[in-house]
């Protein structure tokens, strides 16, 4: 298992190790041209990761280091970083250096963040495959052989985390793009309510559904990153105890098209929760129900690419992933009535989706119906769009609804990566997160 954040932070303060060791370690494995590296950081290791990490350590020497001082971590190449590049996985965006970091960014390095490098992804964020076809993809650390893909949109977040490039990734999450590849790699992803962490200075796919997220191997870890993000102090969270906590297990579409690994797994996760003192109670959502009327000719998310992609696509189409620019161009089909009646709908929607969720603690699902397939596999576009809606299908629920949500693993070790998703209310993130350290404490007797 990947180190924490804990034990990392310890081992800075106990002088174990320092800002440039464990950057040193990740550059390492980022370097090693039998590993994923070329494919995670297709652009290479930050040029200024060792300066900030000499300077962490000189701060921390003279004992004003800030709370994430040292600690190595990967950004999803569509956040600003100064001084860097932002491609967001494409070739038609200008190759200028962002003049500013993006606030969450800002943030982080504030906090005493050692950026390592920009984590390959799908083209602006459009899919939840994680293939991209202008940078390579970065292969699941599961069954590598066999070359399977990562997840997406954050796929070489998620992959940097599993290889040890980075201790924890930034990502986006839109549609599950944080959850999916942590689902499908075997580790956590939080996706937080979208106005928590501001967007300021991050290439947008929808301004309605994008959230700013993150990856890592435990949900401590995700809450302590969260945390700096938002703008709070980086106070530790405990556990809420599972036993007495009154869990949704929704019905219906989210359950269709599981595989047996799947089924099982997700069978096997219910039973430990409920042993464990967890009151279970099976639930159809009405709001659920109606979410395909705010998702006609690709919904929100294809009206607001293709206002922002509008002039790109004019001038360089033949640059796009072919499947992005498809999807991107399904909001032909849209008027600005359309657009405008399906915000009046997710408003209500929204409301009704919070109304519903009053009695319950969380609603625990699967991250996604299916384990990773191969790359290989999806070379047909009919194959390729297919498992594209099955990933996005269940995570998307939670930024269409506007609530928090949580993957952590649940497969046992040797088993092929399986997620169980929490969903909390909406600005219930930090609850969510303490109630999903209680659920991590259970499944890992499993995994063990």
């Amino acid at each position: 298992m990947a180190p924490t954040l804990e034990a990392t932070l310890h081992l800075l303060a106990s002088g174990g190790a320092n800002a440039k060791s464990l950057l040193a370690s990740c550059v390492e494995r980022i370097c090693n041209p039998a590993g994923e590296g070329g494919r995670v950081f297709p652009h290479g290791v930050s040029m200024a990761a060792r300066k900030q990490a000499a300077a962490c350590d000189m701060l921390r020497e003279q004992g004003v280091a800030g709370p994430l001082a040292g600690v190595p971590l990967s950004v999803k190449d569509l956040f600003d970083a100064q001084g860097d590049v932002t491609r967001a996985g494409a070739r038609v965006l200008p190759e200028v250096p962002a003049s500013h970091d993006a606030l969450a960014i800002g943030r982080l390095r504030a906090a005493g963040a050692v950026f390592v490098g920009r984590t390959n992804m799908s083209e602006f964020a459009y899919s939840g495959v994680g293939i991209n076809p202008h940078y390579g993809t970065p292969r699941n650390p599961f069954d590598r052989s066999a070359a399977r893909i990562p997840g997406g949109s954050s796929a070489g977040a998620a992959v940097s985390v599993t290889d040890g490039m980075a201790l924890a990734a930034i990502g986006s999450d839109t549609g599950g793009s944080c959850r999916i590849p942590a689902a499908l790699c075997g580790i956590t992803g939080f996706k937080p309510t979208a106005s928590r962490v501001p967007l300021r200075g991050t290439v947008p796919l929808s301004s309605s559904y994008d959230s700013v997220g993150c990856l890592a191997s435990t949900v401590a870890c995700c809450a302590a990153i969260d945390a700096v993000m938002a703008g709070e102090d980086l106070a530790a969270l405990k556990p809420v105890p599972v036993a007495g906590l009154r869990l949704a297990v929704p019905a219906g579409l989210v359950l269709e098209g599981m595989t047996d690994e799947v089924a099982q797994t997700y069978k096997r996760a219910l039973c430990r929760l409920s042993a464990a003192g967890a009151l279970l109670r099976d639930v159809w959502f009405d709001s659920w129900n109606s979410l395909a009327e705010i998702g006609a000719d690709g919904g929100l998310v294809a009206a607001e690419a293709s206002a922002w992609h509008g002039d790109l696509m004019a001038a360089h189409a033949g640059r796009y992933d072919p499947r992005v620019l498809s999807r991107i161009r399904l909001a032909d089909g849209q008027r600005a009535a359309d657009y405008l009646r399906m915000l009046k709908r997710r408003a209500a929607l929204c409301r009704q989706a919070d109304a519903e969720l009053t009695g319950f603690d969380a609603v625990v699902l699967p991250t996604v119906p299916i384990v990773a397939p191969r790359i290989a596999d999806l070379d047909d576009d009919e194959a390729f769009f297919k498992t594209n809606r099955l990933l996005l299908r269940n995570p998307a629920i939670a930024n269409m609804l506007d609530l928090c949500s949580l993957s952590v693993p649940c497969h046992r070790p040797g088993d092929a990566p399986v997620g169980l998703m929490l969903f909390g209310r909406h600005l219930a993130d930090r609850r969510l997160l303490a109630i999903g350290m209680g659920v991590e404490k259970v499944l890992q007797q499993d995994r063990r």
